[in-house]
């Protein structure tokens, strides 16, 4: 890997960095790979050993990836690197066994597809490629910052980072992309609005017999939603899809605490027939399902992104885009500062991006709270409700076009990388 001309000091004066990024997951990578690929220098300080996050067992979730995400992906040089990727052609959303549905078909708005479907570990080893090409990045992993001295608001002074190994290095900008339970975060003083949803979320592999042609299906059942995303075939040719299954946590660890046989027996009785025989294949993992949101995204020389900012239910498949869109808002916000000649880690640079992304996260986060509690029940006046409602939006062509849309991630005032165009 290239590096910097200064690396971490154990002694005398500290190297220095434009940005130093404290995590290096799926924001945390993207956002240093961003901002290398516009001279930017960055240091990104991450707890997990790049050989681990890279196994097959580390994450078996896969991520949709709108259509303007990918764009950026593409001008950062990252999407390149990404050697699987399964293009959402079709959205189909129903309420259980009702009659009435919505149905998104891509060819309504054009050529493109919604987005992609893309395995974690693929965008895990994309991201070490595209770093390795970045001669501004340096990756210090496993590693802790051991300490963060943001210093005195308003002066030119860097902020001091001592690591866990004693070294130490020092940035005009810390960005925060450490996760839900953020240490930077909590440090800051940031506080958050959170809550539990008493869900977990059952991710794994299936298998069947009939193609997917591409179709991602939302089906909401009453102990929450059953999503099906296809995924590229196996090497051996194999049809599959990914599950997101949502079930009341202790039913989620009962079915997870179930032998093989059992476990596939409960995934068939909600599965359906449509895909014919089908099977789980490889692992599986659970998650909880939450909401949270922090109040701000910024402090003194300090940027939050990703989950380290909101966290959402994965309801509309949009936690990643949410993060995506933050980093691509935030390095516009660097890059044009940085060609100005101003200070990156000054306030009125980081104002700029919390007021850009504040409104689309609290309304995208709000939305998918109030599906999830709409959808996440089998009471009979609210499941006609919603029934009726899918029905309308699939009549009503402009508001249907409209959601449709907001699945490519093509609505509202968008950073230059989500058109896919250079800052």
């Amino acid at each position: 890997m290239t590096k910097p001309a200064s690396s971490p000091a154990s002694s005398g004066t500290a190297a220095l960095f434009d940005v130093a990024v404290i995590g290096g997951g799926l924001n945390g990578l993207t956002q240093a790979i961003a901002l290398a690929r516009h001279g930017i220098s960055v240091a990104v300080i991450d707890r997990e050993d790049p050989a681990r996050v890279t196994q097959a067992g580390f994450d078996g979730r896969v991520s949709a990836i709108a259509l303007a995400s990918q764009r950026m992906l593409e001008a950062i040089g990252l999407w390149r690197h990404v050697r699987e990727s399964q293009p959402m052609l079709d959205i189909r959303v129903s309420d259980g066994d009702s009659l009435l549905f919505v149905h998104y078909d891509h060819t309504e708005l054009g050529t493109a597809p919604f987005g992609y479907l893309v395995e974690n570990r693929v965008i895990r080893l994309a991201q070490q490629a595209a770093l390795a090409e970045c001669a501004h990045l340096q990756l210090l992993a496993p590693m802790t910052a051991r300490r963060i001295d943001y210093g005195i608001s308003g002066s030119g002074a860097p902020a001091q980072i001592e690591l866990a190994d004693g070294r130490r290095i020092a940035a005009r900008l810390v960005v925060g992309a450490d996760g839900r339970q953020s240490t930077i975060r909590q440090e800051a003083g940031i506080r958050t609005v959170d809550w539990s949803y008493q869900q977990s979320g059952i991710v794994c592999t299936v298998q069947h017999e009939l193609p997917h042609d591409g179709v991602a299906q939302e089906r909401f059942l009453p102990a929450g939603p059953f999503a099906i995303l296809p995924m590229t075939d196996d090497a051996q040719g194999h049809y599959r899809s990914s599950l997101v299954w949502s079930e009341p946590t202790g039913r989620a660890a009962a079915i997870m605490a179930l032998d093989d046989v059992g476990f596939a027996n409960e995934m068939r009785q909600r599965f359906g027939t449509g895909y014919g025989a089908c099977d789980v294949v490889g692992p599986r993992w659970s998650y909880p399902f939450s909401f949270m949101l922090a109040l701000r995204y910024t402090d003194h020389r300090l940027a939050l992104v990703g989950d380290a900012a909101h966290g959402i239910h994965p309801i509309a498949g949009q936690g990643l885009n949410l993060g995506l869109r933050d980093i691509a808002a935030l390095t516009e916000a660097i890059v044009d500062a940085r060609r100005l000649g101003l200070d990156i880690g000054r306030s009125d640079v980081l104002e700029r991006y919390e007021r850009w992304r504040r409104v689309d996260n609290v309304v995208l986060g709000a939305v998918t709270d109030g599906l999830t509690r709409l959808f996440s029940n089998d009471i009979a006046p609210l499941r006609l409700a919603r029934d009726l409602g899918l029905g309308m939006v699939n009549r009503i062509g402009p508001l249907k076009k409209l959601f449709m849309r907001h699945a490519m991630g093509d609505l509202g005032r968008l950073p230059r990388l989500l058109k896919g165009e250079t800052i």
